[in-house]
């Protein structure tokens, strides 16, 4: 049975630290940046690649679509 695997890609230059996509997340994936992009906003990262199925939530949520998201299926 294949199971579903993804991966996120933030634009951390255009995220403005709002934490939807952390809410949005079922897996826990994503956090929080203790460091600040060019216009000072603490942007998303993905904490817990391991975790991500690919859902899109992250990316629904996202007001400004600043996240990309990918899904592959790997067999286990």
């Amino acid at each position: 049975m294949a199971k579903p695997r993804g991966a996120i890609v933030i634009d951390i230059e255009r995220c403005k630290g709002c934490e939807l996509c952390i809410e949005a997340c079922p897996a826990d994936v994503i956090m929080m940046a203790k460091k600040v992009n060019g216009k000072g906003y603490h942007y998303a990262y993905m904490e817990n690649p391991n975790a991500c199925t690919g859902c899109e939530n992250c990316a629904i949520v996202c007001p400004d679509g600043v996240i990309t998201v990918y899904r592959v299926k790997v067999e286990v």
